[in-house]
């Protein structure tokens, strides 16, 4: 049995390896390794920092299926998306969003218990080996086979490797990848660029009331707010007894000035914006900021099919919004991609 190692527990990453299960089933053993302490990504639902039930998607806020990618998606796709729906994990979105464009057949979806319920469904459903706390540091080729060091613990060996985290950590990676990247690849990886933001979550008393009319907004009055969302209202996530929680995101201008700079330095200055903002807001009982270096691809791989296969023996690829576009579909697109490249080298 072949084993394969997914770097990055993110949509793309969860997402190949649930539809490499489905179609090789038994022919490869699949293991997922993520740095951090969760599953999810950009797509991580952060509890608040008291480990009570109350809990805000500090990442993606909702899901955009176009119509054009509803009919293109794979049929095993659309069997994991209905596994999702029917589990209650995906509902429509049905609360108002000022600002939100919306396009002619495009449909908005929530998670009720969060953007990493959905992951989770995906790795549960892969049946692969999660590890999380996994740093990847380098690769090393070893014949027909991948040595993959890690920061703390031993190296494993893999007969392929699939990497889907933020293009500069691909190029940050220590061993053989930079003898094998061509030098036309090298300069499409080079050349993604990704917009950096901040993201704060507020997390409220049962007895607190956000008076406002939306659930989220789109802000055009604020060089440093862009995006404020009653998250709970937003994913239909009230419940008695638990208090609601709120979820700002800062413009990519604000990000990007701000990007060296400590999150804890700069959280007072998004909370002074947000009370100009909303001047009625009652006081949080429970506040956490998270710094997204790499938030959205604003410049993909050109001219790439969703996918950039470095070396074919032993397989090395790589995937991820930033060889598509960065929403939903664009992940859905790398994932397929990269699932057509394992299954003709392990069918």
């Amino acid at each position: 049995m072949s084993r394969v190692l997914i770097v990055g527990a993110g949509l793309t990453g969860s997402l190949c390896a649930c539809l490499l299960r489905r179609e090789l089933q038994s022919t490869v053993r699949i293991v997922v390794w993520d740095k951090a302490r969760g599953a999810g990504g950009r797509m991580s639902t952060s509890r608040a920092p008291d480990a009570s039930s109350q809990s805000a998607d500090l990442g993606a806020q909702y899901i955009s299926a176009t119509p054009a990618y509803a009919r293109s998606h794979h049929s095993s796709v659309a069997g994991v998306l209905l596994g999702a729906l029917s589990a209650g994990l995906l509902q429509p979105l049905d609360c108002l969003i000022e600002g939100l464009k919306d396009h002619e057949g495009t449909e908005n979806y929530v998670t009720p218990l969060g953007t990493s319920s959905i992951i989770k469904h995906f790795l549960s459903q892969s049946g692969a080996d999660l590890f999380l706390e996994h740093h990847m540091t380098g690769l090393y080729r070893r014949g027909a086979s991948w040595e993959v060091e890690r920061k703390a613990g031993a190296s494993e060996m893999f007969d392929a490797v699939v990497l889907t985290m933020p293009v500069p950590q691909i190029l940050q990676l220590q061993g053989d990848l930079g003898q094998l990247l061509s030098v036309q690849q090298r300069q499409q990886l080079e050349g993604v660029v990704y917009s950096s933001r901040f993201a704060l979550a507020l997390f409220f008393s049962p007895d607190a009331i956000l008076n406002v009319p939306w659930g989220a907004k789109y802000v055009t009055d604020s060089s440093c707010i862009r995006y404020v969302a009653v998250d709970s209202k937003k994913r239909g996530a009230d419940a008695p007894g638990r208090g609601p929680s709120l979820v700002v995101h800062t413009s990519v201008p604000f990000g990007l000035e701000h990007l060296e700079r400590d999150k804890e330095d700069v959280q007072p200055i998004i909370l002074r914006e947000l009370h100009r903002l909303l001047p009625g807001l009652p006081q949080p009982i429970n506040i956490k900021c998270q710094k997204w270096r790499y938030s959205q691809v604003q410049t993909s791989v050109p001219d790439c099919p969703g996918h950039m296969t470095i070396l074919d023996e032993p397989l090395l690829v790589c995937g991820g919004d930033a060889f598509t576009h960065s929403n939903f579909d664009g992940c859905v697109e790398s994932a397929l991609s990269m699932l057509r490249v394992l299954k003709a080298k392990f069918a």
